[in-house]
């Protein structure tokens, strides 16, 4: 089972970018598809972006494609979410989380309820 530690939230002003950082520890992580989830307060968690164990397939939410990246450093065992032209609703905490695949492969999901290993989630403020 992976150890996920997120890193890279903050406080920006609209319009701003952030980079979020998922690290890795454990084995085999290229057997894991991994997600970001965000939960602001009063909200449900809501699955925000999600790539394969191959890299090669990412999901994304409505709210917020064009304006999000997500992607995979294999040698690093990191996952990044490139946020940029951040709004007022994106302020959350975000959470990381591995979804064990078996093998390097394009299957994703992005629902909250696959994910089985989280991390501890970085908070993520917009403010004007």
């Amino acid at each position: 089972q992976l150890q996920l530690v997120e890193s890279g939230g903050g406080l920006v002003q609209p319009g701003g970018s952030l980079r979020l950082s998922c690290a890795a520890s454990g084995l085999n992580f290229e057997y894991y598809a991994i997600g970001w989830f965000r939960q602001a307060p009063g909200k449900e968690r809501e699955g925000v972006s999600c790539i394969s164990s191959s890299g090669g397939v990412t999901k994304y939410a409505d709210s917020v494609k064009g304006r999000f990246t997500v992607s995979r450093d294999k040698a690093k065992n990191t996952v990044y979410l490139q946020m940029n032209d951040l709004k007022l609703d994106d302020t959350a905490m975000y959470y990381c989380a591995a979804d064990w695949r078996g093998a390097v492969s394009g299957i994703v999901g992005c629902s909250a309820g696959d994910y089985t290993s989280w991390g501890q989630g970085v908070q993520v403020t917009v403010f004007s």
